[in-house]
């Protein structure tokens, strides 16, 4: 044999043995339950989701996959568990995109320590989440003529789930498009904002469809606008803050699913095509609509450039607003 083939040939080997021992691993897995760790409490709608996902997994993979909430500190109690977890693909982690904010809201401590962009790997993102505005019907007939009347000194408030919480981003951002100084009450979660919105105690809710859907049905609170780049299609009669004149004000919130860093590729793609399968489900589909959830898939470079993105982005638009979490 030519001694200057041979390395050209230890290497073929070595990548052909590599590549199959890959394929076999992704056909051996799973051997055990699968546990998919939760940031928030039950009864949210990313539990609620976490928990469709995972009946479907159980059903395709032919192992039990667990929903395990640790819940706190916006979820980086279950981030910091599952980046230090073995990368086996028996560990993942289902997120909002608070996952991309709560480091840079947050007090350094021991949760907040991971990289979102280095210490997980993405494997999906899942659905996107529409931030909409509500009020009561006799707080304003839209979000235009509340913010003239709070820039002509009127006092008002908008409420959101938490200090910190996307919605908090995007209410400071609408402030200071509309030249407003609307002011900031923060609630615990988001049933809180719905309950003052329905009382006129606040004049801006910022809440997630589902919560009001059912309000909104019955006349009891009027969609204002939604924060994404384009209309939701589930709320296709309610406008984009864009659209009413507030230039760059979007915030897009989202759902994904990571395992730790160095998921092997087989695994992470086999996770990947499950999901996918699973996300164009009509019954899945239906729920995560009912919620107001957008289904979204892909590959997990979808996910990968959202949290890099959001990463970049929010970090600076904390800084600049000077947002802490509760």
């Amino acid at each position: 044999m030519n001694i200057t083939r041979r390395p050209l040939l230890i290497a073929a080997a070595a990548a052909t043995l590599l590549a199959a021992s890959g394929s076999a691993l992704a056909q051996a897995w799973p051997t055990k339950p699968i546990m998919i760790v939760n940031g928030y409490p039950p009864g949210g709608d990313s539990d609620a989701m976490a928990r469709i996902y995972a009946e479907k997994l159980t059903a395709r993979l032919g192992q039990q996959v667990l929903v395990d909430n640790r819940a706190g500190a916006s979820g980086t109690i279950a981030a910091s568990a599952v980046a230090k977890a073995a990368p086996d693909g028996y560990t993942l982690l289902f997120v909002p995109s608070t996952f991309a904010i709560a480091q840079h809201t947050l007090k350094p401590n021991g949760h907040t320590a991971h990289d979102v962009s280095r210490d997980f790997t993405p494997i999906i993102k899942t659905g996107n989440v529409p931030l909409l505005a509500v009020a009561a019907p006799g707080t304003a007939k839209d979000l235009k003529t509340l913010l003239a009347e709070a820039k002509a000194g009127k006092g008002m408030t908008y409420g959101t789930p938490g200090s910190g919480s996307p919605m908090h981003i995007v209410g400071e951002m609408l402030n200071k498009a509309a030249g407003t100084q609307i002011v900031h009450v923060p609630y615990r979660g988001v049933a809180p904002v719905i309950n003052d919105a329905l009382g006129g105690h606040i004049n801006i809710g910022w809440v997630t469809p589902a919560a009001a859907s059912a309000h909104i049905q019955a006349g009891k609170l009027v969609p204002l606008a939604v924060a994404e780049r384009q209309r939701s299609k589930l709320m296709k009669d309610v406008p984009t803050l864009i659209e009413l004149g507030y230039k760059d004000v979007e915030v897009s919130a989202w759902m994904g699913l990571l395992g730790p860093k160095g998921l092997p590729p087989e695994l992470t793609a086999k996770l990947n095509a499950l999901m996918n399968e699973i996300l164009k489900m009509p019954d899945v589909v239906a729920k995560m609509n009912a919620l107001g959830i957008e289904p979204v898939g892909g590959e997990p470079a979808v996910l990968a450039r959202q949290i890099a993105a959001d990463d970049a982005r929010f970090g600076k638009l904390v800084k600049d607003f000077g947002i802490q979490a509760d």
